[in-house]
């Protein structure tokens, strides 16, 4: 079959030659004068007889509709070549795939691909593509997450492409025209081991580099972790190389973080780490656009090792690569240890290094608890004596609201520093906690307490006389509204006249009623966490991770709330520093409580 086409598709070459401007059968014409006139004018079958395609139609008019013409009567080789491609397995799984009209358009109206109004004009074929890779649908079909053609019209190569460029690569040079075959099919182009030499055709030069380089000599002895080109440079959406972010230069990290890359090829450790501490990491990641990466001192292509007497890190090359940066840099500029490790003292650089780091972090724990202990002794001893010497006879908390408030400081103390261990496991935080299960059940423990007197709270200020009093005093009116804009008139001079309060000012409601809130709030999300394969019984798991989310920023509201407005007004108000006792013994002075509440009466009770 395949030689009978052969022949006849020379059949049609050679009448073609001696009739170069032959026409549609004039019966065609007949019916079809719409047609012979129209686009296949333009078409690149234009010179050929319609029986060329449509041998099975012998008279007319057709008593039987023409069969679909076979392209492969005169394209064997393309035809043969889809046959095993992806496109032909798709269409015949049921699949949205192509065939030939889909690429090249109907019979009658393809163009030559050197017109530009070709669907395989070179530029128009990312366009091509992308009538089916652009589409949601085929892209699941593929089973892929993203549509590859529109990370393409995003990449240097699309870019180019639009703008005209006939030089630029485009799907075929990648992929091939018909022959399209998967990525693990090793004669496929963008198959591992095939992608240097795809690449290659356009970048010959480079790739030269590349094959010389570690990485193409690891490629070649087989090992499938040596990376291509693709996995620096991107799939479809190649970024222009002065992106810092998405373009190769910071492609580095993706293998030399890698635990498995030390462990199974000896690779040194933490070289990734080490520039990242280093002057030149710091720098970039503040923003530098000038500093040193990965490639600016060991390449980006023709990587080799530093024994290799070609290496631009090799020792008697050293001054030659610093000075791109650093113009007069000599030999001794280049000396030292470029990626120290914390610890290390192979060399004797790194162990001067290592002793000076341990000597002055002993020296500043050291000088730092000295110093903190002093100061604290110094202020609680002054800061009792004044206690002692002032005279505080109003009682502002009584023994019973007195424990409750140290219940509640203690449990909210453990419960932030044991939550905020789970968040950042790797501070100070995470390391006091020894680990996850002693982080755990400290936590628990003191959410328990927390509820308990949460629930011991509410009895107390319904059940008793005196919370009954604490809750009427504490419940919010119109006015507080007024008293903030009042005292904000008042601290910026605008106003002479201060605020009046009564047993409770704005500030003492908000405390109050932003910890009952936040007490529920952290409550309830944390028991869901807590029980969360119970509670998913009933309602669906995304609830557990909205949860989640709620009770993390809650913390970090009620932290920032007390550090930044209960502490002031416990300790920092220059009216009560150095600190307001009332949390200790329960008393304050009758003339500061006069200052700060004169619309009330004080209490002069004993507890």
């Amino acid at each position: 079959m395949r030689y009978a086409s052969l022949i006849l598709s020379a059949a049609f070459l050679i009448g073609i030659s001696f009739n170069a401007a032959a026409q549609p059968s004039e019966g065609c014409v007949t019916c079809h004068d719409d047609v012979a006139k129209g686009p296949l004018m333009k078409s690149v079958h234009a010179s050929l007889p319609c029986e060329g395609c449509h041998a099975d139609v012998t008279s007319g008019p057709h008593e039987v509709a023409p069969k679909e013409v076979d392209c492969a009567l005169c394209h064997p080789d393309a035809v043969a070549a889809w046959s095993a491609s992806l496109h032909a397995k798709g269409l015949k799984t049921g699949l949205h795939s192509a065939k030939c009209a889909d690429c090249h358009g109907a019979a009658h109206q393809i163009l030559p691909s050197t017109n530009s109004a070709s669907r395989t004009f070179r530029t128009a074929i990312p366009r091509t593509c992308g009538r089916c890779h652009a589409q949601k649908f085929v892209v699941r079909e593929a089973g892929l997450t993203t549509a590859p053609a529109v990370s393409y019209q995003e990449s240097v190569h699309g870019r180019a492409a639009a703008r005209g460029s006939m030089k630029v690569a485009v799907c075929t040079d990648c992929h091939e025209a018909h022959a399209v075959l998967p990525g693990n099919d090793p004669q496929s182009g963008i198959f591992k081991f095939n992608v240097g030499r795809t690449c290659g055709t356009c970048h010959g030069a480079i790739a030269v580099e590349y094959r010389n380089g570690v990485h193409g000599k690891a490629l070649a002895r087989g090992n499938w972790n040596s990376p291509v080109c693709t996995d620096c440079h991107g799939i479809h959406a190649i970024a222009p190389v002065s992106d810092s972010v998405r373009g190769p230069r910071a492609s580095c990290a993706h293998c030399h973080e890698s635990v498995q890359l030390t462990r199974e090829f000896a690779v040194p450790v933490e070289r990734v780490g080490t520039y990242r501490a280093s002057y030149h990491g710091l720098a970039q990641r503040m923003g530098s656009k000038t500093a040193a990466d990965c490639a600016s001192c060991h390449g980006a292509h023709n990587i080799v090792p530093s024994s290799d007497r070609w290496s631009t890190v090799n020792r008697d090359n050293l001054a030659v690569t610093c000075g791109k940066c650093h113009p007069g840099a000599k030999q001794m500029f280049g000396s030292g240890t470029i990626h120290v490790l914390k610890g290390a003292t192979a060399t004797f650089p790194e162990m001067a290094q290592t002793w000076i780091r341990r000597l002055y972090l002993a020296a500043i724990l050291g000088a730092a608890a000295f110093m903190l202990s002093h100061n604290l002794l110094a202020w609680w001893f002054k800061a009792s004596v004044r206690r002692r010497a002032s005279v505080r006879n109003v009682v502002r908390m009584n023994r019973n609201q007195r424990v409750q408030h140290f219940i509640m400081l203690t449990s909210f103390i453990v419960l932030v520093l044991s939550g905020f261990a789970l968040v950042w496991p790797e501070s100070w935080l995470g390391i006091a906690f020894v680990n996850e299960a002693v982080r755990r059940w400290v936590h628990r423990i003191a959410a328990i307490v927390m509820i308990l007197l949460g629930f011991y709270h509410a009895g107390y200020m319904l059940l008793t006389p005196e919370g009954r009093k604490g809750l009427r005093d504490f419940f919010p009116r119109l006015s507080d509204i007024g008293d903030v804009f009042r005292m904000f008139r008042y601290y910026l001079g605008l106003s002479p006249n201060k605020p009046q309060f009564r047993r409770f000012g704005y500030s003492e409601k908000i405390e109050y009623w932003a910890g009952m809130w936040g007490t529920i709030v952290m409550a309830v999300t944390g028991l869901a966490i807590w029980f969360a394969v119970a509670i998913t019984t009933w309602i669906p798991r995304w609830w557990i991770d909205i949860a989640t989310t709620i009770h993390l920023y809650e913390a970090i509201l009620a932290t920032m709330s007390i550090l930044l407005w209960h502490l002031y007004h416990v300790i920092f108000d220059p009216d009560v520093y150095p600190m307001n006792w009332s949390w200790y013994d329960g008393r304050m002075s009758e003339e500061l409580y006069k200052e700060e509440h004169p619309l009330d009466v004080p209490s002069e009770e004993k507890e």
